[in-house]
Order: structure tokens, then C-alpha cells, then sequence
């Protein structure tokens, strides 16, 4: 069963950056897996922000593009999310998510997920 650990978040400044990392284990077979990253704000639902096929290719939510970066280390085991240009409503909890189907490109479907990690919190500050 794959398990999924997002390291800690943090509190950054408006314009600030950070990265968050989510440690797979558990299956052999994580490289095959498309991976995402997730988050939820109080009072909202969870939307997609990023994900990344076993091809490594990439999509992003239009709130992420061209700040945000996915990555993936497969000899790591390890999905990252580079963030930039950070913004106070960015602020919410982040969950890294996997799983084996395949979609060019990756899913920010909810619905396209079987494995979550607990989630991580990220507070943007002005």
C-alpha cells in the first residue's frame, strides 16, 4: 500500500517562496504512478494545483502557472512543489496525492486519486 509523508509547510511573506516535498513508500511501482498536488482552504473545496504523469509531463491549475513547479524524483521517491510569487491566497492545507492510473499530463481531479498524504499547512502573510 503506498504511503504518502509531505514534509512540514511554513509561514511565508507575500512574494516569498517555498518548497514542499511528499515521500512515497510502500510500492515498488511509485514511478508508474501520476502524481499531484493538492489543497484546500477553510470553507472551500479541494482543487488541483499541479500534477505530473510517469512521463513527466505536467499541468497546472491557471492559479499556478508560471509560479509554481511541479517535479519528480523517482529514484527518490519523492514528488515536489516548488512555489513562488506567493500570495496570501495561497494560504491553505497541501496534499500530495498519487495514483496509478494515467492521464497525459496528470489529473487535478479529486476523483482521479486513491492515495493521499495527510497534508501539510502553507500561510501566505501580507
Amino acid at each position: 500500500q503506498l504511503q504518502l509523508v509531505e514534509s512540514e509547510g511554513g509561514s511565508v511573506r507575500t512574494g516569498g517562496s517555498l518548497r514542499l516535498s511528499c515521500a512515497a513508500s510502500g510500492d515498488t511501482y511509485y514511478s508508474s504512478y501520476q502524481m499531484a498536488w493538492f489543497r484546500q482552504a477553510p470553507g472551500k473545496e479541494r482543487e488541483g494545483v499541479a500534477a505530473i504523469d510517469s512521463d513527466g509531463g505536467t499541468v497546472y491549475a491557471d492559479s499556478a502557472k508560471g509560479r509554481f513547479t511541479i517535479s519528480r524524483d523517482n529514484a527518490k521517491n519523492t514528488l515536489y512543489l516548488q512555489m513562488n510569487s506567493l500570495k496570501p491566497e495561497d494560504t491553505a492545507m497541501y496534499y500530495c496525492a498519487a495514483d496509478p492510473s494515467y492521464y497525459v499530463g496528470g489529473s487535478l481531479s479529486t476523483d482521479e486519486y486513491g492515495h493521499w498524504g495527510q497534508g501539510t499547512q502553507v500561510t501566505v502573510f501580507s
